[in-house]
C-alpha cells in the first residue's frame, strides 16, 4: 500500500519504531502520526521496515490494534502474488518435515474453488489434500495452519484429542483460528449503506 502523497509532504507529528510481531518479515516497524490524517490508516514496506500511517488522535490501544491489522494486510498482499498449485505442495512438504517429522506425505496438494464452507479438506485413503481458493491472499500463518491440519488428518482421520495434540506442534494454530473465526464473523454482518474500510 503506497504512502499518501498529503502525507509525504507533511512531517509526521511523531514516530515510533518497534520490532515486528512474530510471523512479520520486516526488521522494524515505524509508525508515524498525522495530523492532517483523519480516519485513513496505511501501510507500505519500506526496504526491511514496515511503515504504518496513522491520524495523531489515536490512542495506544488503537495504534497497536491498526498495526496488527496492517500487518496481516502486508502479508496477504504478498502471498496472493505467489503460491500456485506447485508451491502449495512444497509448503505442504516443508510443513510436514518442520511440525510432523516429515510423517505426513500427501500425494496431492491443490487449491479449489468448489469448497465455499469449509477451508480446506483432506481424503487419507487418496493422500489428497485441497485448499479453498478463499484461502488466497490471507497471511501466510493462515495458509500454514490449514495445511497444517489437513496433514494432521493423513496421520490422524478424526477431530479427536490426539488430533488436537498432534496440531499444537504448529505455534499459530490459535491465532490462524482466530483469524478464520473473524473472517467467518465478518461475513455474518450486514452491510451498512456507506459503510467503508479505513
Amino acid at each position: 500500500m503506497p504512502a499518501d502523497p498529503l502525507h509525504s509532504a507533511t512531517p509526521p507529528q511523531r514516530s515510533t519504531t518497534s520490532q515486528p510481531t512474530s510471523g512479520s518479515r520486516a526488521s522494524a516497524i515505524e509508525v508515524r502520526r498525522s495530523a492532517r490524517r483523519r480516519r485513513t490508516v496505511s501501510a507500505y514496506r519500506e526496504g526491511d521496515r514496515t511503515v504504518v500511517l496513522i491520524p495523531a488522535r489515536m490512542s495506544e490501544a488503537e495504534e497497536q490494534r491498526w498495526v496488527n491489522v496492517m500487518l496481516d494486510k502486508l502479508a496477504a498482499q504478498e502471498s496472493r502474488r505467489a503460491l500456485g498449485d506447485t508451491e502449495l505442495a512444497e509448503r505442504a512438504e516443508r510443513l510436514s518435515a518442520q511440525y510432523f517429522n516429515g510423517r505426513a506425505r500427501p500425494h496431492s496438494v491443490r487449491w479449489v474453488t468448489n469448497q465455499n464452507t469449509r477451508w480446506g479438506s483432506c481424503t487419507p485413503s487418496e493422500g489428497s489434500i485441497r485448499l479453498s481458493h478463499r484461502l488466497q491472499g490471507m497471511p501466510e500463518y493462515v495458509v500454514d495452519y490449514v495445511l497444517c491440519h489437513e496433514l494432521a488428518h493423513l496421520l490422524v482421520p478424526g477431530h479427536g484429542p490426539g488430533f488436537w495434540r498432534l496440531l499444537e506442534a504448529y505455534p499459530k494454530t490459535e491465532r490462524a483460528r482466530g483469524y478464520l473465526e473473524g473472517v467467518v464473523a465478518a461475513e455474518r454482518l450486514p452491510r451498512l449503506p456507506g459503510a467503508h474500510n479505513g
